[in-house]
């Protein structure tokens, strides 16, 4: 491994911990169960790791076999990559080596998260090192267990180590099977067999190492090659400030609700906090429109008619006066979660925030509950039920028929 990317951040092997629980064969004290002594003329094996769902399980990857990269440049496309054009980029000079991957998008609790779906054996070369020869968790990952940053897990896994990926009532769910740092602006990592549930691509993102050559002085060919829709992030970047602010950013988000309502959504950002999505997609999605209650507001136009539907039933219910416009927080706003780069769902007008004063998050809210029931009975997810709570917030999960 070259000295760039060395160690990168300092973080040691202890910061990659495995959350074992119940897909292992643990015993009580969370160790694996001792197989027997090994006898003098037979090597020492290793207990084979338990395959927690051999329905998206896929070949194991052995132990680590070549070099590592580094990973400097990632190119996102909405659609699987073209051979031809991975051919050419590849002759670039500069690019020392390329891993294809999936990339999407998953809605978890007002958080737009990255998904990363891999071929364990080889994605793993573009890891740190240490991550990289953290051999159970990419035996885990081959069999259909989730790999995740700690700090993202820690907001999003239940008591039993599982993560919806996904608003929907049928979005998959994955046990974590390990923590693990990763890649800059990907969230987390699963083997390709789950990509069809999640309803993601298992080709259109393209990793590249440029080696010893510093990866800024191949953007500019990398990016006339590509085209300008396509995103071109360079991770050295991302890896010190959080995104790459030159990068024309793409997210796809994934599952039936989100993908379908949002599509292809590029933006850069702005600073501050905000970003600006492309006014073309902004024209063609985004209205302002009078509702009951609340009055004008700003949304996606796919929300309005579930929207109006649950505050006119608010309002035939005799319970207006438990919604207060003047503590209306807004809807659509182009904008990161405070303080990360992460997108809010906000970002694409499916989102709205409701008597913020007293509903502030990480408490338990003063949101009448017969409101939330009829915004939950009109495909509406609240914020109010999440491990942190945010009970001002109510966003769009499912698509519903208005008569």
């Amino acid at each position: 491994m070259h000295g760039r990317r060395g160690l990168r951040g300092g973080v040691a092997a202890a910061a990659l911990v495995l959350l074992l629980g119940a897909c292992s064969e643990a015993g009580s004290t969370g160790e694996p169960e001792p197989g027997p002594a090994p006898s003098s003329t037979e090597p020492p094996t290793t207990p084979a790791v338990p395959v927690a769902d051999p329905e998206h399980a896929v070949d194991p990857p052995g132990e680590r076999d070549g070099r590592l990269w580094s990973a400097d440049i990632l190119v996102q496309w909405d659609q699987p990559l073209d051979d031809d054009l991975v051919e050419e980029i590849e002759k670039l000079r500069g690019v020392a080596h390329t891993e294809r991957i999936g990339l999407g998008q998953v809605s978890l609790e007002n958080r737009v998260l990255t998904v990363a779906s891999v071929d364990p054996a080889d994605y793993r070369h573009f890891t740190r090192a240490e991550v990289a020869d953290f051999q159970e968790a990419w035996d885990r990952v081959a069999g259909g267990e989730l790999a995740i940053d700690r700090a993202v897990a820690r907001r999003l896994a239940d008591d039993d180590g599982m993560i919806r990926l996904g608003n929907d009532d049928d979005a998959p769910v994955l046990h974590v099977g390990a923590y693990t740092p990763q890649i800059p602006t990907i969230d987390m990592v699963v083997n390709t067999a789950w990509a069809e549930d999640i309803e993601m691509a298992t080709s259109n993102g393209l990793l590249i190492s440029t080696d010893d050559i510093t990866p800024a002085t191949i953007r500019k060919p990398l990016e006339r090659l590509v085209g300008e829709d396509v995103s071109v992030q360079m991770l050295d970047v991302a890896s010190r400030i959080g995104l790459d602010p030159d990068a024309r950013l793409t997210a796809i988000p994934t599952g039936g609700t989100l993908g379908s309502v949002v599509g292809t959504y590029r933006y850069r950002v702005v600073g501050g906090n905000r970003i600006a999505p492309d006014p073309a997609w902004v024209a063609a999605n985004i209205r302002t429109e009078v509702v009951p209650i609340l009055g004008s507001v700003t949304c996606h136009e796919d929300l309005f008619p579930q929207l109006r539907a649950a505050l006119l039933e608010v309002q035939q219910r005799g319970l207006a006066d438990e919604i207060n416009p003047g503590e209306y927080a807004g809807c659509y706003y182009p904008r990161f979660i405070a303080n990360t780069t992460t997108l809010s769902n906000h970002s694409f007008g499916l989102a709205l925030d409701l008597n913020v004063p007293g509903n502030l998050r990480g408490t338990v809210g003063e949101m009448d509950r017969d409101v939330v029931a009829i915004f939950k009975t009109w495909g509406f997810a609240w914020g109010g039920d999440w491990r942190y709570t945010d009970p001002m917030h109510f966003e769009l999960s499912e698509v519903k028929a208005v008569g």
